[in-house]
């Protein structure tokens, strides 16, 4: 029986020789992501921003004019008012009371509810965030995300050396500005889901990273005297097929997801997908040529199984 292979096991790709359109695309990413972020900022949810969150339906499609004329007459300040998902769901968007706290909230939602009457036919959700619960989920957010993420170089620190520590950190690091650029540009709700997808993306980058690594590490034992720009090219290919497929596999469930998921799930699945695709891309292009640029020690691995190969790997290599 026939294997379906979607990579040769013999692949000869150069990746290496690409390393510095990669960075430059990289450099132009961070940058315009960076530039993105102090300029057209992220479009926060309700969870960092506060606010009272509505989602109704009606009955057959809604009026969304009609709706937004009622509630201009309450007095609520900047209300936000738009489609979510089928014709018949809207979602609501209200500022936070200025003064009055939790009560004044409640205040505001029962208000809402008599003012809309029969135009609504079911309440789905009724979500209140207050400023300062929502300034404790900014500042959680950011610390989960940094902390995920000086752990992960701490981890590779003692599992590799301090060369694939950097090239890690440096993939990490583009991951989540080119998913927060992406965000950016889109105006996707970054909301706790965001933060849960952004977290996620960072272990999946981290795991293709390892698994490379763990390959150039196994061929330094083994290719003495190699040069080390085609050795990382050798181990790239030699675990492309896996990369491949695992990304592959994880992309359709994704997609499945994006399209029959609803409107809830569809900005962190967009989010999961884009982190999955530039987290592969980086794990190839970014973080393995990062150890060819700061050099790596041959002999930190060296012991009496690598000087055995190294008798045989000079005909290989």
């Amino acid at each position: 029986m026939r294997h379906l292979k979607l990579i040769p096991d013999d692949t000869h790709i150069p990746f290496v020789r690409f390393r510095y359109i990669a960075v430059g695309f990289s450099l132009i990413i961070i940058a315009a992501s960076i530039a993105l972020f102090f300029t057209r900022g992220l479009n926060f949810g309700i969870d960092f921003k506060g606010g009272i969150m509505i989602e109704v339906a009606t009955d057959g499609p809604a009026d969304i004019t009609q709706l937004r004329t009622t509630m201009s007459g309450l007095d609520l300040g900047e209300v936000q008012i738009q489609e979510f998902g089928q014709a018949d769901d809207v979602l609501i968007r209200i500022p936070s009371p200025a003064e009055g706290g939790e009560a004044a909230s409640q205040e505001v939602v029962n208000k809402v509810r008599t003012a809309l009457g029969d135009q609504v036919a079911e309440y789905r959700r009724v979500e209140v965030v207050g400023p300062q619960v929502s300034g404790e989920l900014v500042r959680n957010g950011t610390i989960a995300v940094v902390l995920a993420m000086v752990l992960m170089l701490v981890y590779i620190w003692f599992r590799f050396e301090w060369q694939f520590s950097l090239g890690a950190i440096v993939s990490l690091v583009h991951d989540v500005f080119a998913t927060i650029g992406i965000l950016s540009i889109l105006q996707i709700e970054f909301n706790l889901q965001m933060i849960a997808a952004i977290l996620t993306i960072v272990g999946y980058s981290m795991n293709d990273t390892v698994i490379v690594y763990d390959r150039v590490r196994e061929n330094l034992r083994k290719y003495k005297k190699m040069d080390l720009a085609e050795l990382i090219d050798l181990s790239i290919n030699q675990t492309l097929s896996r990369t491949v497929i695992t990304s592959g596999t994880t992309l359709l469930a994704l997609l499945a997801l994006f399209v029959f998921g609803g409107e809830v799930l569809r900005g962190f699945t967009f989010a999961m997908i884009f982190g999955i695709l530039i987290g592969t891309y980086s794990s190839i292009f970014i973080a393995a040529p990062v150890i060819l640029a700061v050099g790596v020690s041959r002999d930190w691995s060296g012991n009496s199984a690598g000087k055995t190969a190294e008798g045989k790997s000079g005909a290989k290599a």
